[in-house]
């Protein structure tokens, strides 16, 4: 090996041995700090926030008034909503029901979120601030660990799981409106990306043929913006950290003798 190749494979052992030792341990503490901050913004306590569960009031109407729905949005939960909706074919009928805090209408989603955001945490937490990695392949461990958590709490409030119509009509929330709807009305609550959203659906079976029409209010949610860019922002800067130990991880032969350290919790 002529000595130039000699002084680079030198030079980047030395990086990769910062990089392992002091950038590795700097992202992690960032986002640590992110994570807190972000489960901050959430509504119910998280990751040791024990602050008050968030309150708030939102109207959701969809022009011409098919719907209207005044909602109230406790922690992760629906506690109260005075639900208005009209069907195409009998425009001049209004269905009046209501979600009661006696028996609110679950978010399923925030809860889910923030269980992920908690895990990435946890994924964090269990790196000792003095571990010294000695491979790509434990680096690589922590952050895919990492990024699976954030990128399951993000993708579970932008992309809601959409419920079939029959389940939606048989779903424990229908059955505690007050009063009930018809039998070939449903509505749903859920969220997409930064907006609560109220669905309903008319359900129609002509000549055998199952039909239905759908409509829907939404409006937009402050706090879960917050989130969604603090998601974003972690996913980012644990990527970029996970792209350059895998530039290193393509030479082989570069890993860290035996050191002192406080093995990994895995």
């Amino acid at each position: 090996m002529a000595d130039s190749e000699k002084e680079e494979s030198a030079n980047l052992q030395m990086e990769f041995e910062w990089v392992l030792h002091e950038e590795v341990h700097a992202v992690l503490s960032q986002l640590h700090s992110i994570v807190v901050e972000c489960a901050r913004r959430f509504p119910v306590p998280l990751c040791g926030n024990d602050g008050p569960i968030k309150q708030d009031k939102f109207v959701l109407v969809n022009p011409p008034e098919q719907l209207k729905c005044v909602v109230t949005l406790t922690g992760d939960s629906i506690t109260h909503a005075d639900i208005n909706l009209r069907v195409q074919r009998q425009q001049n009928v209004v269905y009046r029901t209501a979600v009661h805090h006696e028996h609110p209408w679950k978010l399923q989603q925030i809860q889910d979120a923030g269980n992920h955001l908690q895990q990435a945490l946890c994924h964090i937490d269990n790196v000792d601030r003095s571990y010294m990695f000695k491979s790509s392949e434990e680096v690589l461990h922590v952050l895919g660990c990492i990024l699976g958590s954030l990128q399951r709490g993000r993708t579970a409030l932008v992309v809601p799981r959409k419920k079939a119509i029959d389940d939606l009509l048989r779903s424990r929330n229908m059955k505690s409106l007050s009063p009930p709807l018809p039998e070939d009305l449903a509505v749903s609550f859920y969220i997409q990306s930064h907006k609560l959203v109220f669905a309903a659906y008319h359900v129609s079976n002509s000549h055998g043929s199952v039909k239905y029409e759908a409509h829907q209010a939404d409006c937009s949610v402050p706090w879960l913006n917050e989130v969604l860019v603090l998601f974003t922002v972690a996913l980012q800067l644990c990527q970029q950290l996970k792209d350059k130990i895998c530039v290193f991880s393509q030479y082989k032969d570069f890993t860290v003798g035996s050191r002192s350290g406080s093995p990994l919790p895995w």
